[in-house]
């Protein structure tokens, strides 16, 4: 017996003396499923962060928001491409701040707030990756709700618009946007974890980003880098930036070139406590810096050009300085009224207000065959002001008013008292005085006040002290017998009318009619 354990046990030994001292076999399938392994824990947690996270819960207040503060206000501008897009870019990222930055900041504090910070730091996967993951997804769902925004907008946008296509500049910068709110949010809730912090980051953001853009002043202002300014300051969403020229993307560029570096930016900083990589995360925090450094050094060098818009030198490109071509849409009045095709859900209005001036002056000497839409010209003034001009090389030239039905402040009334200030008035001083490069009388006779008095139709809404500064250049005092004769002249029918200045205009403009012998 003692042999023969002494035997079993020798070989015992010799066994594991020749275990040990063999080499170990190579593992060629596990290494090869390391990177593999990790994308799809990667994937998995991602997916997992997708099901629970609080912004997916937030989707419907931040359609809620949007359809309240944005849409309504949208879908009542005219349906021109520039208008809604340039305000769409103004409203959604505004109704998104509040769910999009407070989702952020909850999810963020997740971990501090449940107090399983130490808990989970021996897992297998860094901090730094498991909290992109969950930036990742709460940034996935907000940014679903800023497209779907978009969506509607441009959809009914596009059956109800007249001509041109989507500006997709203003919808890229929203989307932009919304990384940089989640990544303030996240990184806040992560820094501060605690209750108190998602409410508090929220007020922040929101007054900070909401009211910060107030400080614009010019278009040399660093704060045009918000991604809430869709344009000059003072101009915004003009009924004529980007119509008679392409929308200049220098502006956009440097907004998105500025959320992308705040969002690096951020998120490198999220990494810098984490030993294994501080050094690339302070890499990246620097990059996303002198990203976001090079593009409010950018805004600054802005200018005003004459369409509008905001030109970046060092972005700008001279071809979007060249006019769009289109094929202007004409009424049928007896003076031909040819607006830009933008416009033309507007020619009915047009006609409606002018319509009995262009038949009355129809013909005559001085009025003009047709009458085109030019495009207005801006200027910077100092501080916000900015001069709106139009150059008319002819009577055959005019401009719209900056404000249309539909816009905020402007009525139906309005646009056809400024029509009538303006297109109609400048229509009757040419014929009656012989304006349009003929020679004038050096100032008007009662007849002739009388008779451009009596052929523009100024709406109720038009009120004496409005007309105040014209009494006595074009039109005559109120309750003077030139007034009178005015009102008994407007009682004739445009065509009557037009017939009486056909035969008496030469007259007329010689200064040989008196008030009694006006019909």
């Amino acid at each position: 017996m003692t042999a023969a354990r002494a035997a079993r046990a020798a070989g015992a030994q010799e066994h594991s003396a020749q275990e040990h001292s063999a080499p170990a076999a190579p593992r060629p399938a596990v290494a090869r499923r390391g990177a593999g392994s990790a994308v799809l824990g990667s994937g998995r947690l991602l997916r997992l962060e997708l099901r629970h996270n609080a912004m997916l819960w937030l989707l419907p207040i931040a359609f809620a928001l949007f359809w309240y503060n944005g849409y309504r206000e949208i879908m009542t501008l005219p349906p021109m491409w520039n208008l809604r897009a340039m305000t769409l870019q103004n409203r959604l990222l505004f109704d998104l701040m509040v769910p999009a930055t407070g989702a952020a900041a909850w999810m963020g504090s997740r971990e501090g707030r449940r107090s399983i910070t130490d808990l989970i730091a021996g897992t297998a996967r860094p901090r730094w990756s498991r909290q992109l993951a969950t930036w990742a997804a709460t940034t996935a769902w907000a940014e679903v709700g800023c497209l779907a925004c978009v969506a509607v907008v441009y959809l009914v946008t596009a059956r109800q618009a007249s001509w041109g296509g989507p500006l997709w500049w203003p919808a890229v910068v929203s989307a932009a946007g919304v990384p940089a709110l989640t990544a303030i949010g996240f990184a806040a809730g992560t820094w501060f974890p605690g209750r108190f912090v998602t409410p508090l980051v929220t007020v922040v953001v929101f007054f900070g980003l909401a009211f910060g853009t107030q400080a614009a002043s010019g278009d040399h202002s660093y704060w045009q880098v918000s991604p809430l300014i869709a344009g000059a300051f003072d101009v915004g969403a003009g009924s004529e930036v980007a119509t008679f020229y392409r929308y200049l993307p220098d502006l956009s560029i440097v907004q998105v070139m500025f959320a992308v570096g705040l969002v690096v930016a951020v998120l490198g900083a999220m990494g810098i406590p984490v030993a294994r990589i501080r050094w690339l995360a302070a890499v990246i925090t620097a990059a996303g810096l002198a990203a976001a450094g090079t593009a409010v050094a950018l805004v600054g060098t802005g200018r005003l050009d004459p369409h509008g818009m905001i030109a970046i030198p060092a972005l700008h490109d001279a071809a979007s300085d060249q006019p769009v071509r289109y094929t202007p849409s004409c009424n049928g009045t007896p003076i031909p009224v040819c607006v830009h095709p933008a416009y033309a859900g507007f020619l009915p209005a047009v006609t409606a207000a002018v319509g009995p001036e262009l038949t009355e002056f129809a013909g005559l000497p001085g009025a003009p065959a047709r009458l085109s839409q030019v495009a207005e010209i801006y200027q910077q003034e100092p501080g916000n002001g900015i001069t709106i001009t139009a150059h008319l090389a002819s009577t055959s030239e005019f401009i719209l008013p900056d404000l249309l039905p539909g816009q905020p402040g402007a009525t139906s009334d309005q646009f056809a008292a400024n029509l009538e200030e303006t297109l109609a008035l400048r229509l009757a001083h040419d014929v009656i005085l012989g304006g349009g490069g003929q020679a004038a009388a050096p100032e008007p006779s009662q007849a002739q006040l009388a008779v451009i008095a009596g052929s523009v139709r100024f709406p109720p809404s038009v009120e004496p002290r409005d007309l105040a500064p014209l009494y006595g250049q074009l039109l005559p005092q109120p309750g003077s017998p030139a007034d009178l004769a005015a009102k008994r002249f407007a009682a004739l029918s445009p065509a009557a009318r037009h017939t009486w200045l056909a035969a008496h205009l030469a007259a007329l403009r010689a200064g040989r009619v008196t008030l009694a012998q006006l019909p």
